[in-house]
């Protein structure tokens, strides 16, 4: 003779003194069974006394019992059976919460406190809580209003009736549903306590996704404030390719007309030191297409240029470094400095010597009319190759 109540706190599950209380055994199992509880609210929680539930108006002035349900309102009360044995000694004990002698219908407490003698031989004692004693003492620590309301709504979910030892009356059949009422979140002036927000039927997955795009828009808000990204929307185009590991010796012509192969290059691009103008080992490298930019990293990722053999990535896998070539340009550090570094280069070297210390124009091997250099891997910059022509120039 037990029932499931699954409310929005959790589980409980009572036991009914069928033998001692037949009649409001009965009304309690059959209530439950058509479902009449479902959606209740615990309209009444006194901490440390009781917890009252099982008007479907949520007033504490409605409610009719099962037999008001199936012969109308001149059956809505039935009588008391209180025993003298039956008493408020411990927390979960369950109780008629009658309007007075006699006037039981649907309306019931628990207890959360203990020897509550003032309600003892006033009111119908049928039950006890056997397990969910913690959902109970989380009801219990429910904040309230000053009527006893809790402030996010607390209800009772769902009836599931374990054991019924009582016969179905035969009114009874027509007032059983097909399916359990779907449930009832208010949209008065109190949340749910088991709403949850965006509970949309979505899966898992997508709210998860969502969560970790709402947190990275967050990040990069912050990284915007502090300057760590020139806008927090910023994004790098899909076209543009990230190169490392790159030789020193390696320069922009010689990348792009390795990478020209595959489209035309827009842009390249090695990031050098605003100090001393020497590369840091990465470029980025634009083509005037997405799959050009998908060949060249499908060809010539793990390749060997001037023995070195080079990483190729989509910008997007690295965008940090791409934005910091965006916002601060080939310097690769700040932008007050990589003007400095400029301004240095202009006052040693006149128009050359940009990028470079103190002024001093920039040397470059170019090839010269009679062709490549060739290293023992290929095109490499060491090792015993043979040099055929090369010319020596100054920037200009």
């Amino acid at each position: 003779m037990a029932v499931l109540l699954e409310t929005s706190k959790g589980d409980l599950v009572v036991d009914l003194f069928t033998d001692e209380c037949p009649i409001t055994a009965r009304n309690f199992l059959k209530l439950c069974k058509i479902k009449y509880y479902n959606n209740c609210l615990f309209h009444n929680v006194q901490q440390n006394f009781i917890a009252q539930t099982g008007d479907p108006t949520g007033t504490g002035r409605g409610g009719d019992s099962v037999y008001g349900v199936m012969y109308g309102p001149q059956a809505r009360f039935f009588e008391d059976e209180i025993r003298p044995y039956l008493r408020h000694k411990k927390k979960g004990m369950l109780g008629m919460a009658s309007g007075g002698e006699n006037l039981n219908a649907s309306q019931f407490y628990v207890t959360t406190g203990t020897d509550l003698d003032s309600l003892d031989d006033k009111h119908t004692v049928f039950g006890e809580v056997t397990e969910g004693l913690d959902v109970l003492a989380a009801i219990d620590a429910a904040f309230v209003d000053a009527a006893g309301r809790p402030l996010q709504n607390v209800r009772i979910r769902h009836t599931i009736v374990l054991d019924d030892p009582f016969d179905d009356p035969p009114q009874l059949a027509e007032h059983i549903p097909d399916a359990s009422p779907a449930p009832v979140y208010e949209q008065g002036d109190r949340l749910e306590d088991d709403w949850v927000p965006n509970d949309d039927g979505r899966s898992l997955d997508e709210i998860e996704e969502e969560a970790r795009k709402r947190e990275a828009g967050a990040r990069a808000v912050v990284l915007e404030m502090i300057g760590d990204l020139p806008e927090a929307d910023a994004k790098p185009p899909s076209d543009m390719l990230f190169v490392c590991k790159l030789n020193p010796v390696t320069t922009e012509e010689d990348l792009e007309i390795i990478f020209s192969r595959f489209g035309a290059v827009t842009s390249c691009d090695i990031i050098r030191d605003y100090k001393t103008g020497d590369s840091l080992h990465y470029a980025f490298i634009g083509f005037d297409s997405e799959r050009a930019c998908e060949d060249a990293y499908f060809k010539m990722n793990n390749c060997l240029i001037d023995d070195r053999r080079i990483k190729v990535d989509f910008s997007q896998s690295v965008h940090h470094l791409w934005k910091q070539f965006r916002r601060f340009g080939r310097a690769g550090g700040a932008a007050e400095a990589a003007a400095a570094a400029d301004a240095a280069g202009d006052k040693g070297g006149g128009k050359g010597g940009k990028g470079t210390p103190n002024g001093a124009p920039r040397l470059e091997l170019k090839p010269g009319a009679g062709g490549v250099y060739a290293g023992p891997s290929g095109r490499g910059g060491g090792g015993n190759g043979v040099l055929r022509s090369f010319s020596m120039a100054v920037s200009a």
